[in-house]
This record gives structure tokens, sequence and C-alpha cells, in this order.
């Protein structure tokens, strides 16, 4: 079987209009704009309107990823949606943005891995690709999480923001391009760390479940952090020894922008300066499964990146997730 190649022919992004700044979180909530920042980094989200779901999201940042890859919605033969704030617990969103952009030839599902999702999506299309199997794939990742927090709860209100991202995949007969390595991991037993504890099937909703604020997104910050800081050099050093590359040969590390602090302990391990890695959670807050293409997005508007790049993609999150890629763009 021939295998092929991938590249990236166009990224997007679709944003609300309305920007949050820390300092209305000060109305909110017990906090300072000075602390969210020094914490985390962030000093700005994005909230979507009252009538804005994650499909509205997506469906923006894909048109636009569309526009940049010189590709109409009808050449698309599948499309992977990544999200843990869906618009609908059924259809898949993914189904939805199909229908709202018009690529009538696509299959379409939702893949749900948190904030690692889009480097799993990423690597599902990836193997449909170099297979022969698809030969243009939209890799998404979009989340609203203003509409799934509780904005009582200052560990993690303060953390979350709304957003898009998206990259037409297409297939090259360059077999070096594309992705060269990758992990995808998971540790179930901390499934508790991040989760939003009612409203599947093992805790429907109820009454009582809405008036404790079950429904919403709970998480043990110090838990998620630790796993962060531990998984990200390690997943990194295994990716990279699959390889013949060293760290040296990675342009950037384009990780999950959850917080500055995990970036740094993490860099710290790795023995790399903080110049290694592209960040943006200060104009974006964690917009989980969107927030990695968003960086790879900034990271070609800025040219920190450009075409032909190595690159190393991380993310990790809520199951507990973990994903690691070094991709030749």
């Amino acid at each position: 079987m021939q295998l092929f190649g991938s590249e990236i022919l166009g990224l997007g992004r679709g944003l609300p209009d309305r920007i949050m700044h820390n300092s209305e979180l000060e109305k909110i909530v017990e906090t300072s704009s000075e602390w969210i920042k020094s914490r985390t980094g962030i000093e700005k989200r994005y909230i979507a309107a009252e009538d804005e779901a994650t499909s509205d999201l997506c469906a923006k940042a894909a048109v636009e990823a569309l526009e940049k890859a010189n590709v109409d919605a009808s050449e698309i033969d599948l499309i992977i949606v990544a999200t843990m704030s869906p618009d609908y617990m059924y259809p898949a969103t993914a189904a939805l943005v199909q229908y709202k952009i018009g690529a009538v030839n696509a299959g379409a599902f939702d893949l749900m891995a948190a904030c690692s999702g889009f480097v799993y999506a990423l690597v599902t299309a990836e193997n449909f690709i170099r297979c022969g199997r698809y030969k243009k794939i939209l890799v998404i990742g979009g989340e609203v999480f203003s509409k799934i927090l509780n904005w009582k709860d200052r560990n993690s209100c303060v953390l979350f923001g709304d957003g898009a991202s998206a990259a037409v995949i297409s297939q090259t007969e360059d077999s070096s391009k594309g992705i060269i390595s990758f992990e995808l991991g998971a540790d179930g037993s901390g499934f508790d760390k991040l989760i939003a504890v009612a409203g599947g099937t093992k805790n429907p909703i109820t009454a009582e479940a809405l008036e404790k604020k079950e429904h919403l997104l709970t998480m043990k910050g110090s838990d998620i952090f630790k796993f962060a800081v531990r998984i990200i050099p390690e997943s990194i050093q295994r990716v990279l020894a699959k390889t013949d590359y060293k760290l040296d040969d990675i342009k950037l590390i384009v990780p999950h922008q959850a917080n500055y602090r995990i970036l740094e302990s993490a860099a710290k391990r790795l023995g790399v300066g903080m110049d290694k890695f592209f960040m943006n959670m200060d104009k974006y807050a964690n917009t989980s499964a969107a927030s990695i293409g968003l960086a790879l997005y900034d990271a070609f508007e800025e040219g920190a990146l450009k075409k032909g790049d190595l690159t190393l993609l991380i993310g990790f999150g809520a199951g507990l997730t973990h994903a690691t890629c070094i991709v030749r763009l």
C-alpha cells in the first residue's frame, strides 16, 4: 500500500465578538486582574453571545480555513470536531458544522478528548489520509465554555474562554510531510479531576443536580497542574525517542494553552527556555480543544512558524488524556 504524506493547506479561527478582560471578573467573583495574570498568564478571553453555540464558532473557523486553503467545502471528505462543550449531547456538532458550511460530501463525527482533542483529531485525520482513504479532511477544535462554567467558582471561571480553530488537512505525494511521530495516552483513574458530574447516563439531569450545579464544570486544579507538569516532558521525550530528532531540531513546541506556570515548570524539566514554547493564553485563556489550533493560527500569522518547519504539538486535560505529535508542516 502506498503511504501518502499530509499537509495543512489552511488554518482558520472562530471567535465571538465579546471580549471579557480580567477586570470584569473582579466584579463577578472574589479575585483580581493581577492575581489571574500572575498565576495563569491570562489577561482576557472571548465570550459567546446568548444565541451563539459551539457549532457556530466551528463553522466560522472552518470557512476561514477553507478560504485560506482555496478549497471548496464540497471537496472535504470528512469533518472531525474535537469538543467537550457540544451543541447537544446528540447529534454530533460535526454534523451541524457539515450542514452550516455546505460540506455535502463529507462524513462527520465528534471526538471528545478534552484539551488533548485537537491533537487526537489531527492524528486521526492523518491516518485516514496517509493510507489513501481520504484526500481532504477538516479538523476542528471548538468550545463554548462560558455556558458550562459555574460563574461563582473563582477557581475555574477565570481560566476558560470560548473559541474555535480549524485546519484543512490534505493528502500529498511527499510522504515526509505530516506527522512523523505521535503518542496518544490516558489515565482514566483521574476521571474526576475535571468533570461535569451530572448530564450523562451515570448521573442524569435532575432538579437536585441542577440546584447543586452538578451539570457544570468542576476541577481539581492542583491535580491537573501536577499531571501536566509531569506528562509534558515525559511524552515529549518518548515521542522524540521514536525519531532521529532531538529537541534542538524542533522549531517550536505548540502546547495546549492552559497556564503559563505549567509550561514554565515543564520547560525547566526539559532544560529549555520559555522561548521554545509558543504561548497565546493571554489573549484567549484556556479554550480546551480549540487552543492548540488557535496557537498554530497565531504562530503562522506572526511568522513564528512557516511551511516546512518541524513542530511539536502537545495537549493534556480531562480524562486524564494527553496527546503529543511531531509534525512537518
